[in-house]
């Protein structure tokens, strides 16, 4: 065979022996040049030499951690199929849950009572209140970046969570020693909404205690809740945009003081619309979302404005406003409205809301107003009064207490003070919910019931020792509270010097059963006492009740039935569902019984145990009360215009020490009356000319029993000494 161009040989086995490819000086021209150039050259695939395994026990233990990571593998991405998939599950079904945006926005389950004082003014809110939905676009841009800001500020940049803020907020938890999911919870303002939305869970009403409990249990923070939110709120991201989320967000957060949304919240606060918010009070409303009860400010104005100024600092730390803009806020911190300073009448609204209809006050499903007879003036010279005494004239840290109730003589409440705290509501309301003895001021109605049976006021009656036999407890004998006995007096002299034994003769002589029936038609509703004690006061009552009896005696013997409700509609209708313009009923005493027996009370002011209460420019009617033991101390009465009830005492039935009716309940009285009537010209009482009356008197009276131990008067000269004697304060 030929050579090759190579110069080499085929090998023996017939194939071909190729040397590794070198390059040749530049200078040396390749041999065989025209058959290598016909020739394409052929490319060789470089291979790399494979590393070698180990060998013996380092090759066994590295073949067993490999094994394990393929399992471990193996596990990670299966497992992340099947969570991927159970979380696609789980948000396919709360997408198809959703309701429409409009089915959402106001999920209230109660609705809202708001109430305007007798000038037309707000004073009070009661229930849920929801001020109307309202959107991003709808409201004032700083609320929209102080939401934002504060809550959730990479809001419009996620699908909903954030495992970061979750992270963080995990983090922050166990550093401050609390669970990690106790304290911060790293929700974004659509895990938020999530929660507001209960996850889908409507409530039920057979399932739960009530509504504060369903809320209580979907606020509740655990780890199953948490994983629950992942799919809610991705559901929501598909299913809303992102301002509509928000939306939801502002109409149904609480914002403390029973606001429901920012609306409700900024009208509440600030008498204004969410539309017309500054950027600090846009920081106070959204400051409010952390804790809404403890930040509300009408709980803390200066808590309030504390954390208005933190998120004020967010804003501007996010280019939300400048330095300038925030600077000016913080230096003009936002204050409340008038209305939400006022803080007055809660004890009032508290007694409107158990007294009206239940459906349309406290379970009420609609947004109702009422239109009622508060009259914040006299509700702040109530308090003022009362404040004052305690401060001046009771022990430092004395635990009693007093209440205080304001009327027209038709009825109208005009202020109610339920105890010394003054301020909040729920709070236990002595006005219209303790039940107290009610000692020496029922005698009024034990002597109404004789003056209308024809008794004068002018009348003798003895004032003695005496004792009756009680069935199933034996004898019984009162006694005045001086110890004292004063012989034959006058129905008024009897009345004004509050003598006890006389009191329980003339409700013996007219009859109890005759007694009871006058009180209850005047109004007292409580079960009345059947045994003789009645005409002392031995039953209980509420002072309500007791001011309103006497406001019957103020109008003339009418019954009045204490209202405090003028109007009541519902919101966005014109016409009231209902109205009420007085409280008068029907008659229970004659006009003449009540003028005498008015005369008889101002008597008890001018000369008697009341004087404490005496007005300087008007006349005044009262009678004062005090219990067995100084339990109970009362002081009742009226001018020309109105009406007030003062009781004092202690919750848990502790005697008082040395307060009776005619001191410290007639001073609060006293005071309350002076700021009331400050302004008012001085109005007469619908009462008699005692002189004309005597003047007047038949010459002949007949014997009225023999308990009495009276004696007929012939002589109309005797009778007109006896009342001049009165009138000018001799024995």
């Amino acid at each position: 065979m030929s050579s090759s161009g190579n110069g080499r040989r085929p090998s023996s086995s017939g194939r071909r022996l190729v040397a590794d490819r070198r390059s040749a000086p530049a200078s040396q021209a390749p041999r065989n040049s025209a058959t290598q150039s016909s020739q394409k050259p052929r490319r060789t695939r470089k291979r790399r030499a494979a590393r070698p395994r180990p060998t013996g026990l380092r090759g066994w233990i590295g073949a067993f951690f490999r094994f394990i990571w393929r399992i471990i593998w193996g596990l990670i991405w299966r497992s992340t199929a099947v969570v991927m998939l159970i979380l696609g599950a789980a948000t396919s079904y709360y997408y198809a849950q959703l309701p429409d945006l409009a089915a959402v926005v106001d999920a209230r389950h109660r609705g809202s009572v708001t109430m305007l004082d007798r000038d037309g003014t707000v004073f009070a809110w009661r229930g849920d209140q929801f001020g109307g939905a309202i959107d991003p676009a709808s409201v004032s841009p700083h609320l929209v970046n102080a939401i934002v800001a504060t809550e959730d500020r990479r809001f419009y940049r996620h699908l909903g969570i954030s495992p970061r803020g979750i992270a963080s907020a995990i983090r922050i938890n166990l550093s401050e020693g609390r669970g990690p999911l106790s304290g911060h919870g790293g929700s974004t303002i659509t895990q938020q909404v999530a929660k507001l939305m209960c996850l889908g869970v409507p409530f039920d009403a057979t399932a739960w205690e009530n509504e504060a409990a369903y809320e209580q249990d979907c606020r509740r923070t655990t780890l199953w809740r948490k994983l629950q939110e992942v799919p809610f709120s991705l559901a929501m991201e598909f299913r809303y945009s992102k301002d509509e989320i928000l939306s939801i967000y502002m109409n149904r957060a609480f914002l403390g003081a029973g606001t429901r949304g920012f609306e409700a919240a900024a009208q509440r606060y600030f008498g204004v619309s969410a539309a017309a918010v500054s950027p600090q009070q846009a920081a106070m409303l959204a400051g409010l979302l952390v804790a809404p009860s403890y930040y509300a400010p009408t709980r803390n104005l200066e808590r309030a404005q504390r954390r208005a100024a933190t998120v004020l600092r967010l804003m501007e730390s996010q280019g939300y406003l400048s330095a300038t803009e925030a600077a000016i806020a913080q230096a003009e911190p936002a204050t409340l409205s008038n209305a939400a300073r006022q803080d007055r009448g809660g004890a009032f609204a508290d007694w409107i809301m158990s007294t009206g209809p239940d459906f349309l006050t406290r379970d009420t499903t609609e947004d109702v107003i009422i239109g009622t007879t508060f009259d914040p003036a006299m509700q702040a010279a109530a308090e003022a009064a009362l404040a004052n005494v305690f401060e001046n004239q009771v022990r430092e840290g004395s635990e009693a207490q007093a209440a205080i109730v304001v009327m027209s003589a038709d009825g109208a409440v005009r202020a109610m003070v339920g105890g010394r705290d003054t301020a909040g509501t729920g709070l236990f309301n002595r006005a219209s919910q303790a039940m107290r003895q009610t000692g020496s001021s029922f005698k009024p109605f034990v002597y109404a019931a004789a003056l209308d049976l024809g008794w004068r006021f002018d009348d003798l009656i003895l004032d003695g020792p005496l004792t009756i036999n009680i069935p199933g407890s034996g004898p019984w004998s009162p006694e005045n509270y001086t110890g004292e006995f004063y012989g034959e007096v006058t129905l008024t002299e009897a009345l004004e010097r509050s003598l006890n034994t006389a009191a329980v003769r003339l409700s013996e002589e007219v009859g109890r059963d005759l007694v009871r029936t006058v009180a209850a038609e005047f109004g007292i509703e409580s079960d009345l006492a059947a045994g003789p004690a009645l005409a002392l006061g031995a039953s209980e009552a509420t002072l309500i009740e007791m001011t309103g009896a006497y406001a019957g005696i103020l109008n003339g013997g009418s019954a009045v039935l204490p209202y405090g409700v003028q109007e009541l509609r519902l919101v966005g209708d014109a016409d009231p569902l209902f109205a009420q313009v007085s409280g008068i009923q029907e008659r229970v005493i004659s006009e003449n019984a009540a003028r005498q027996l008015t005369y008889m009370m101002s008597m008890a002011v001018t000369e008697g145990t009341g004087q404490r209460a005496r007005l300087r420019d008007r006349p005044v009617a009262g009678k004062t009360g005090t219990t067995n033991s100084q339990r109970d101390a009362w002081f009742i009465g009226f001018t020309g215009d109105y009406v007030a009830g003062v009781w004092m005492g202690y919750d848990d039935n502790s005697p008082l020490t040395g307060v009776t009716g005619g001191g410290l309940p007639a001073e609060i009285w006293r005071q309350t009356m002076e700021r009331i009537h400050a302004d008012l010209p001085a109005s007469p009482l619908l009462t008699i000319d005692p002189v004309a009356e005597a003047l007047a008197r038949p010459q002949t009276v007949l014997p009225r029993g023999t308990l009495l131990g009276t004696a007929p008067q012939d002589e109309a000269e005797q009778i007109l000494m006896r009342v001049l004697n009165g009138l000018l304060g001799r024995n």
